[in-house]
Formats: structure tokens, C-alpha cells, sequence
């Protein structure tokens, strides 16, 4: 067994790594900082740009392009300077110029006879695309030297044997491994320059290992070198479980299996492919995916038994895919189907990527690249010609614009709701599945989806396993108290939410009558500098940076395709914009709101739009519409849904009535009182919306239809408060006047002293009268001073639910009814239970 100081570790830098000067002088950093005690092998790609560049060269003069040789006088002067700008030592330089030089020559003269007979075999490509590496090689050696170190460099065309196929090579293992024994043997340096890509036939001729090629030499002289370990030096900081320009939040993976990496390559996603790899998979090496420019990062591990607690390691997308339906009656229970479906398509060369095929064998559906679509389609129509032609196969569907979405993880297999999870983020995200496809490993689930929907797709997924925070696209309408108080809620605990909850609440939208503020938060931006932002400052900005309000624009831009969820939070008293809620929802987007308005509709609307939202499976939440912040609606609801009978609902359900009338008394007049909850932010704008009783009436009707009566507004029974001569005209001109009936509201509480009373705004609700009819009334009413609606202070409200449970000791909620900062924070919990709704923490 070879001493562990004598194992032999490999590391392959790819093209990005070496692409300059500074860089390769990173990788001699990283080079030796590894340390001289173990063997090491250095598979280098050519410098970023070479062989592209290169293979460029062959074109031009295939074409009598005479700028080839401008162009091959350009990539010496790239490795010449490079050259200047690393080595200092004279001897170095000249020794890597006089190669340089007889290099160039070499290739100026193949280029010439390709320019005078325009043509130019493979063979011509690939001997000039391979100097790239041995350059490469040559200078990193060179530097290594020029610091002093013992190194050496391995031209692999000396060594590595191949046989050259169409779009891949066979390595010929005997002879490989038998002249690296005789290089080792003949050269004693323990740090080994290797040139990745190229490699040589049996019969001395100069090939490449084609695509991919130099992260298969890295396999390859892994497996040569019996190497204890195989690392990828790349400019990622590992594999990450999606496309970060995708999934910002994409996270770095620790291990990897062999394979998940290759279901993820296969996939689409960017990690090394299994091919190029398969030598070092064939004896169990391990690999290492790290970053050139980070290299104290650990990197990921692809190894044999990688270890995980996540369900899911990662998710990747395959784009421009199309999607064919084989379908017909005549398909049934008969043999053959398939090997004639797929064995045509193998004969017209059209790659297939995914496979669904119904149990009843009525249907064979495939997915393809979108470029072979046309020809798959004929290839199945020429293959199933009689069958069309009789009508045993009733149809041949093609369907553009797709996309494959994959998850992948070992620990997929055998764990039960895992495909649940899945399919439930993309219903949640309203993302349309055509096709599902699960292997019998269950390492992999795929789904074929809508392409333009691919990026909300693999954001929704990744977050469903929480791998990511849950993010929430939000649009807010209303700059007002609420919406004001609303959006400090939200800032405020913005970091806890994202660090604790997982859900970050990105607001992507403010809008007001006159203006709005649309923009996309950026992340980086400081949390203590936060005017950096100006969506963090909307009471500022809004109307200093905001463009002309356009609701439709609005609309759009927070039905975000790269975000999985959007959700507008109406916040504010307008009757327009609830109009818009169906074509919301209809959109794909959630509403919660404050606004009672849509509620207390024709009971016509409001039943279209309670239908609306189960047809489209968003959500409508609105539990501030009624007591704030105060369970009011959800206990109505559940002692509903529970089956208990409704017998009485009475109480106190504004805060603004309860403010003022908790707040009158004999030193302070009525209007003054009126005037307070206005500043306070008690009152609707118009405080008349309150005191005529309307807003009361609303909260009886949505109390109402929650138990699935249909009362209207009209059918509610309104004391107001307004006085007629002042129902009409401003705010200003009413606020004004209010005064002069000060006297009359004076002598109604002096009534209730007298009588040792309170005076109450209450709302009744009995489902059922003495004719089963349902009561609904509005007005003022004096209770002793020993009932539970004289102990309420502030803006408080009370509720008391009288039940065939709840009958000889009433259910009583009350608390704060009014206010921004708690009608705000009402809001704020209606979003909370939407990210739980939609697949967060709760």
C-alpha cells in the first residue's frame, strides 16, 4: 500500500482561474499553500478566451480571412504579457519564449495551408485548439520556478492515450497508466504542472478530449495517479442547490452524492457532469468543488456516501423544452408502442429528456428540446401513419414554451410527502403542470411547466424545503395611518422575520391616489441606513420620486414572475379599488385589506368575489375588518363551522364610537371629542363615516354573511350620529358646525347619569327573530353601569356572543378596536398567515 505522503493529490484549475496574470499568480498562492508533503498534480485549462480564440483562427483562414494572422500575433502577445508581468528570472523567460515562438511557427504554417486550400479537417482543429493548455502549463511552471519551487511540468500528450469517437474519447487505460509510470519514474518533482484538454492517439497524433475536456483530464490523471482526492478549482464557492442568478438565496451544499451530482448536471444545473468525472466515480475518489478566488471557503464534497438532513439537495431548470402528446384509443393493451415511438425518434436523432406515461397506456407523453420539435413530430407521425390514417391514434400534440423543473436529493427516497411538498409550492405558486415524471430510485421528481413561469417555480419549490426564506412580493395601496404604520411594522421586523421565520416581505410597490413608488429592494443595502432605499422611506419619497399612480402598472409589476408569491394589501377606504379584487385573484394575486367595502358589497358581488377566490386558489384575508387586531371574525367563523347556533351578536364594534363616547363627559363637549379622534387617527378620514353609523352597519353585514346570511346594507336598521343639515358638503365645513349640537349629545349623557347609565354606539345581529327574520341594528343604547359594555376604555370594542354553547355565560372578546398602530398590526398578521397558508413556518 503506498504511504500516505506518497498519495497523489489533483488539483484542475479551469479557464477562468488562469485568466490573467493576477491570476496565476492566485493559483501558485494556492498551489503552495497546500504544502510540499503529498505528491501533487496541477491539471490546468488554457488561459480564459485561448481556445475559443484558437479555434477561431482555423475559421478565418478556412474562409481566406487574412486577419488570421492579426488575431494569432494577438494571443502570443496575451501570453507574452502575462510572461513579463510574473517572471522576474531571465533564464525563465527566454526558455518559455523560444517554445512560445516555435509554437506559433508550427501553427502559422497549418493555418497557411488550411488559408490556401480552404478546408481544414478535425484533426486541424483540434492539434491547434490544444496549445492553449500547454502554454498555460509552461507559464504556471514557470512561476512556480521563479519562486523557487521544485516544479516540473507534464505535457499529457505524452502520456494520455486515447481513441477519438464523434463527441468523445475512450481512454486506453493499459497504455496510459503504463507511460505514467514511466514519466513518475523518470521525473522526481512532487508538484506536477499537467496540460488539461489535450491528450494523443495510439498513434502519436495530437487530439483533445472534446467538450468538457479539461475536467476530464483532471479525472483522468485522478484515476492515472491513484489520487487520494480530485479538486475542481472554479470561480463558485461549491455546487449550490440552484442557479444563484435564479435563487439568490441558493445555498452552498456540503456534499453532494455521485448521484445527485449527476441527476443535477443532468438537469441543467452547472456542476460538474458526470462524464467528465467518471473515472474518479469508477474508484470511488472523492471530488471537491471550490472557489479560486475564495479558497479558505471548504467548497462541496461529491463523494459515495454523501450525508444530509435536507429532504432535497438541490432543484435545477431545463429551459426551451417542448412537449409531445402521443395519444389514442388504438394505443391500449398493445405491444411494441413504445419501442416504435422512442426507436423512431432514436432513428431521427431527437434526444428525449423526460418520459410520462399513463397507467391506462392511453396517452405517451415526452419532453424534448424545443429545436427538435418539428422533427420529432414528423418522426412520430411517419412511425404512426396507419394509425393516424385509421384513427387509432386520434392525435400528435405538440406544446411549446416549456420548462423541466427537477428536485434532487438521496434523501428523496422512501420519505413519504416529499412529492406532496413539491406539487403543493407549485399549486400555491399557481404554477400550471403539464407533465410529471419520478424515477423508481426516487432521487428525482421532474415536472414539465409553463416556461415563463420556471424562475417562480424554482423559487417556490426552494423555499417549500426551506433551503431558502419565503419570499413575498407585496404591493400596498394606501399611504395613509394605516399604511404608514404598516410598512414600519414591517421594516421593523424585517431581519427577525427573515432570520427566525424564514419569510422575507419584499415591498415591491406603494401607491396612493396622485402617485407611486415601484421598486425592486436591494439587498445589500445596510440595515442602519435605510434612507439609502427609497421604498424604506414612502412617506418622504412617495410623492417627491413616485410616477403618476397607474393602477394596471401597479398591478404587474407586484405579480412578479421571479417572485413565487404576490399579495396587494389594500389599506385603503376607497369603494373603486375593491372593484378590482376579482381581477386580482384571477391575476394569481393574495389580497388582505382593512376595507370593508368589498364585504359589504351587493351580496351579489360579494358572493362572485368569495367565488372567485376558491376558483383561483388565492387567498383573501381581511380579519382587520371587523374589532382590528381582535379575533372577532375567525371566533365567529369557527363556532360556525364547529356547528354551533348563533343566537345573538351585540356589541361595541367601533373604536372610534367607543373612543368618543368612552372619552365624553360633562367638561369636555362632544364635538371637541369628535375632533381628538380624528387626530388620532380613530376616524376615518371623514369622521361622518363613522358617527353615521355606516361603518357599524358594515361590520354587521360582514359578521353576518360570515354565517352565510345574506343581509345587505340596506337591511340593516342605522341610528346616525351625523345630523341631517351636515350629512353633505367638506369634512372641514362639518367640523366646523358640529358644534352647535353639542348640547343636544349633552343632555343624552345626562340622561344616563341620572339613571346611573352608560352611553353606548352597540351593533345587534340575531340571525333569527320572533318571525325568523334577521335583526340588524345600529344605534345608541344605555346599559347600567354594572354590564360589560360600561367597563371598556379607550377605543376599545366588545363583542358578546350569545350561543346555543355559549348561552347562560355569554363568549366576550374585547381590546383596542381602532387605531393605526393595531389595525396595522392586524394587517401584519394576516400576512404572517398568508406565508403559513402559502408553505412557511408558523
Amino acid at each position: 500500500m503506498m504511504k500516505k505522503d506518497q498519495v497523489w493529490t489533483v488539483h484542475k484549475f479551469g479557464g477562468t482561474s488562469v485568466g490573467n496574470a493576477e491570476c496565476y499568480k492566485n493559483v501558485a498562492k494556492i498551489v503552495t499553500d497546500l504544502g510540499d508533503k503529498a505528491p501533487r498534480a496541477i491539471v490546468v485549462s488554457a488561459m480564459k478566451g485561448v481556445t475559443d480564440a484558437l479555434i477561431d483562427l482555423v475559421e478565418c483562414a478556412r474562409k481566406h480571412d487574412d486577419s488570421y494572422l492579426t488575431r494569432l500575433n494577438t494571443i502570443k502577445n496575451w501570453h507574452i504579457e502575462a510572461l513579463n508581468q510574473m517572471l522576474t528570472d531571465h533564464a525563465l523567460k527566454q526558455n518559455f519564449l523560444k517554445r512560445l515562438d516555435q509554437d506559433f511557427n508550427d501553427i502559422q504554417e497549418i493555418l497557411r495551408g488550411i488559408w490556401l486550400t480552404k478546408t481544414a479537417s478535425e484533426r486541424n482543429v483540434e492539434w491547434v485548439s490544444g496549445h492553449g493548455e500547454v502554454w498555460s502549463a509552461q507559464l504556471l511552471n514557470a512561476l512556480l520556478q521563479n519562486q523557487g519551487h521544485a516544479s516540473d511540468w507534464l505535457d499529457a500528450r505524452e502520456v494520455l492515450v486515447v481513441e477519438p469517437l464523434e463527441q468523445s474519447v475512450v481512454v486506453n487505460w493499459e497504455v496510459s497508466g503504463s507511460r505514467m509510470k514511466e514519466w513518475l519514474a523518470q521525473h522526481s518533482s512532487r508538484l506536477v504542472i499537467v496540460t488539461g484538454f489535450v491528450a494523443s492517439t495510439i498513434e502519436g497524433v495530437a487530439t483533445t478530449l472534446k467538450r468538457n475536456g479539461s475536467d476530464f483530464s483532471g479525472s483522468i490523471f485522478g484515476a492515472l495517479l491513484e489520487a487520494d482526492e480530485i479538486t475542481i478549482w472554479t470561480d463558485v464557492d461549491g455546487v449550490l442547490s440552484a442557479d444563484p442568478r435564479l435563487v439568490p438565496e441558493a445555498v452552498i451544499l456540503d456534499e453532494v452524492s455521485y448521484n445527485e451530482m449527476a441527476e443535477l448536471a443532468y438537469f441543467g444545473a452547472k456542476v460538474v457532469h458526470p462524464a467528465t468525472v467518471k473515472p474518479a466515480i469508477e474508484r470511488n475518489i472523492p471530488i471537491w468543488i471550490r472557489n479560486t478566488f475564495n479558497p479558505t471557503f471548504r467548497g462541496t464534497k461529491i463523494h459515495s456516501s454523501a450525508k444530509s438532513d435536507r429532504l432535497a439537495k438541490g432543484f435545477s431548470v431545463i429551459e426551451n423544452i417542448a412537449l409531445i402528446n402521443v395519444e389514442g384509443t388504438g394505443m391500449v393493451g398493445v405491444p411494441g408502442i413504445a419501442e416504435r415511438l422512442f426507436g423512431g425518434l432514436r432513428s431521427a436523432g431527437v434526444s428525449v429528456v423526460m418520459i410520462s406515461q399513463a397507467s391506462s397506456e392511453h396517452s405517451i407523453c415526452f419532453s424534448i428540446y424545443e429545436s427538435q420539435a418539428e422533427l420529432a413530430r414528423k418522426s412520430v407521425e411517419k412511425q404512426f401513419y396507419a394509425e393516424l390514417q385509421q384513427g387509432l391514434i386520434q392525435r400528435v400534440e405538440v406544446t411549446s414554451d416549456c420548462a423541466i423543473l427537477a428536485v434532487v436529493g438521496d434523501n428523496m427516497v422512501q420519505h413519504p410527502g416529499i412529492s406532496g411538498r413539491f406539487f403543493d409550492a407549485l399549486g400555491k405558486a399557481g404554477i400550471n403542470i403539464r407533465a410529471i415524471a419520478q424515477g423508481s430510485s426516487e432521487r428525482n421528481i421532474s415536472a414539465v411547466i409553463p416556461r415563463k413561469d420556471s424562475t417562480r417555480a424554482l423559487r417556490s419549490v426552494h423555499s417549500a424545503f426551506f433551503l431558502s426564506t419565503h419570499t413575498l412580493s407585496v404591493g400596498i395601496i394606501g399611504n395613509g395611518l394605516i399604511g404608514k404604520t404598516l410598512i414600519k411594522q414591517l421594516q421593523d421586523q424585517a431581519q427577525f422575520m427573515k432570520q427566525e421565520r424564514g419569510i422575507e416581505v419584499r415591498i415591491r410597490g406603494i401607491m396612493n391616489s396622485r402617485k407611486m413608488l415601484l421598486q425592486e429592494p436591494q439587498a445589500n443595502v445596510p440595515a442602519e441606513n435605510p434612507e439609502n432605499n427609497q421604498i424604506n422611506n414612502p412617506i418622504n419619497n412617495i410623492d417627491h420620486c413616485g410616477e403618476p399612480s397607474d393602477i394596471e402598472h401597479f398591478e404587474r409589476h407586484v405579480r412578479s414572475d421571479h417572485l413565487p408569491h404576490s399579495v396587494i394589501i389594500d389599506a385603503t377606504a376607497s369603494s373603486e379599488i375593491p372593484l378590482r379584487y376579482p381581477h386580482w385573484l384571477k391575476m394569481g394575486i393574495h389580497i388582505i385589506t382593512p376595507n370593508k367595502k368589498a364585504n359589504t358589497a351587493d351580496y351579489a358581488s360579494y358572493r362572485n368575489l368569495k367565488e372567485t377566490v376558491k376558483k383561483s386558489q388565492r387567498h383573501f384575508l381581511y380579519s382587520t375588518n371587523v374589532g382590528a387586531g381582535l379575533p372577532i371574525i375567525q371566533t365567529l367563523r369557527d363556532l360556525h363551522r364547529t356547528g354551533d347556533r348563533i343566537i345573538r351578536v351585540e356589541g361595541v364594534f367601533s373604536g372610534t364610537l367607543s373612543f368618543i363616547f368612552n372619552s365624553f363627559n360633562e367638561n369636555t363637549p362632544f364635538s371637541e371629542i369628535v375632533r381628538e379622534a380624528r387626530a388620532r387617527g380613530y376616524t376615518e378620514p371623514d369622521p361622518r363615516d363613522d358617527l353615521s353609523g355606516i361603518d357599524v352597519a358594515r361590520k354587521l353585514v360582514i359578521l353576518a354573511r360570515e354565517i352565510q346570511l345574506p343581509l345587505e346594507l340596506s337591511d340593516v336598521e342605522v341610528e346616525s350620529l351625523v345630523p341631517q343639515e351636515l350629512r353633505e358638503g367638506k369634512v372641514e365645513d362639518y367640523l366646523k358646525a358640529l358644534h352647535t349640537h353639542d348640547s343636544k349629545m349633552r343632555k343624552l349623557l345626562d340622561t344616563a347619569r341620572s339613571q346611573n347609565q352608560v352611553i353606548r354606539y352597540v351593533g345587534m345581529l340575531e340571525p333569527s327573530g320572533p318571525c325568523s327574520e334577521v335583526i340588524a341594528k345600529v344605534g345608541l343604547q344605555f346599559y347600567p353601569n354594572t354590564h360589560p359594555f360600561a367597563h371598556i376604555s379607550g377605543s376599545d370594542n366588545i363583542v358578546v356572543f350569545k350561543t346555543q354553547r355559549y348561552n347562560t355565560q355569554p363568549l366576550v372578546i374585547q381590546g383596542p378596536g381602532a387605531g393605526p398602530e393595531v389595525t396595522a398590526a392586524g394587517v401584519f398578521a394576516d400576512l404572517l398567515k398568508l406565508s403559513a397558508y402559502l408553505g412557511a413556518p408558523s
